[in-house]
């Protein structure tokens, strides 16, 4: 089982505000920010819900190539407002909410690039 993982943005501050525009719908909010001070590298934030961060962002030079994370959703609803909200904030479309039934007959997903390229998606894997 994963515990969390993270991405490294080029531009910190916005994709910090981003994610937390883009992860809203799924419940998702920062729940940790630490300083350069305190890791002795670089920002970082931390999403997530109910206190615990499971993903993080540091400010640097982004991961090449870049990376794909999905995030799970319980309904088809937070799927279809993920996507909205991300191109809103300045994701790029990368395949918008629908079925992927070459996964499995109730795989319903969206697909967005973040400001730095990474394909972030939202999926719900419960049928209709």
């Amino acid at each position: 089982m994963i515990d969390h993982t993270g991405i490294v943005v080029s531009d910190f501050e916005k994709s910090k505000a981003f994610y937390q525009a883009a992860l809203a719908p799924i419940g998702y909010s920062i729940v940790m920010e630490l300083s350069a001070a305190v890791t002795g590298h670089t920002d970082m934030a931390g999403f997530g819900e109910n206190g615990k961060p499971d993903f993080w962002i540091s400010r640097g030079t982004p991961n090449q190539p870049p990376l794909h994370i999905a995030f799970r959703a319980e309904t088809r609803a937070p799927v279809d407002a993920f996507h909205a909200t991300a191109l809103a904030h300045g994701g790029r479309d990368n395949g918008g909410p629908g079925l992927r039934v070459h996964y499995h007959p109730h795989y319903y997903g969206a697909f967005v690039l973040d400001p730095d390229g990474h394909n972030i998606e939202v999926v719900c894997h419960c049928p209709a």
